[in-house]
């Protein structure tokens, strides 16, 4: 049987890190480039499908995929995009983007067992209508979707034009996460955050999955809810640990088959959340975005 070979599309920048402290420091980021990384040390092939510009952080970010084991597909020219992470003494960060997403020639999903979308790249015009294009495709051969909105109320459209692209690419995946500041960007005011798994449920996913931080991860399967807690973790910042949790969520579904499965039983949806917040927790320890190797998370967590 040929390698599964994971398919990521969406932005690679650097993330610009202003500690509580006052230093600075940089290191490579956005959201699908951390779940293509977190993947890959994972033990996945990946291709990452980004505009890398051929300049200072364009070099860093080929230099850190490279490490990583990732596979780059740059579908744009010009500069490479960076994002100012200030980070707030409990370890969460705060961002403002410099970057610009209108990707050209997207790799074709039949090629891959596997495609993950989100973040900028899913939303933000005009590259989104291709990203679009592209889930629909996927879809229309059969090969499964995940999906992470990782919403940035900075640079998200209106609300009505959001909720279109978002619950659109939803229809055609097989996964959904979201973190609660995802639900509370999508919902109307008075609305909890799992009134959009609501909405969503029988749309398309056949798993859905909720991010709290540090309270357990709510993940839902039909009519089958289970929640499942976060290790406690010296934190250190939370740069990337919603990426590593989809990256870990992704390698764990193809090495138990699962991609294509439909039903997930209380122990299944268990067994997932637990390695996965085995992953992000471990990410949390370290500064920006490292996501863990395989050898670090407990021996055949991702088979057994």
């Amino acid at each position: 049987m040929p390698t599964p070979h994971v398919l990521v599309v969406g932005e690679a920048l650097v993330d610009v890190t202003h500690a509580v402290d006052g230093n600075v420091a940089e290191h490579p980021g956005g959201s699908p480039l951390n779940v293509a990384v977190a993947a890959a040390r994972l033990g996945a092939r990946v291709t990452l499908a980004a505009e890398v510009g051929h300049d200072r952080h364009g070099e860093t970010v080929r230099a850190h995929l490279r490490a990583s084991g990732v596979e780059l597909v740059d579908v744009g020219s010009g500069r490479t995009a960076s994002a100012t992470a200030h980070l707030q003494p409990d370890g969460s960060a705060t961002y403002d983007f410099d970057l610009h997403w209108e990707p050209q020639g997207l790799p074709d999903p039949a090629a891959y067992s596997l495609v993950h979308v989100g973040s900028i790249g899913a939303w933000m015009p005009p590259g989104a209508g291709a990203v679009a294009a592209l889930v629909d495709a996927a879809h229309a051969v059969g090969v499964p979707v995940g999906f992470d909105p990782n919403l940035r109320t900075t640079l998200t459209p209106p609300l009505t034009e959001l909720r279109e692209r978002v619950f659109g690419i939803a229809a055609h995946a097989r996964l959904v996460k979201l973190s609660e500041e995802d639900a509370a960007g999508l919902l109307e005011p008075g609305q909890g955050p799992e009134a959009v798994l609501d909405q969503l449920s029988g749309t398309g996913p056949s798993l859905l999955a909720l991010t709290r931080g540090g309270r357990p991860t709510v993940l839902r399967a039909g009519d089958v809810r289970v929640e499942v807690p976060a290790p406690s973790v010296q934190v250190a910042d939370t740069i990337g640990a919603g990426d590593t949790w989809m990256g870990a969520v992704l390698v764990a579904l193809l090495r138990r088959g699962w991609t294509g499965r439909d039903e997930f039983g209380p122990g299944d949806l268990g067994w997932l959340g637990g390695v996965c917040a085995r992953a992000a927790a471990i990410t949390c320890t370290r500064p920006g975005a490292d996501p863990p190797w395989s050898w670090e998370l407990a021996e055949n967590a991702l088979r057994d």
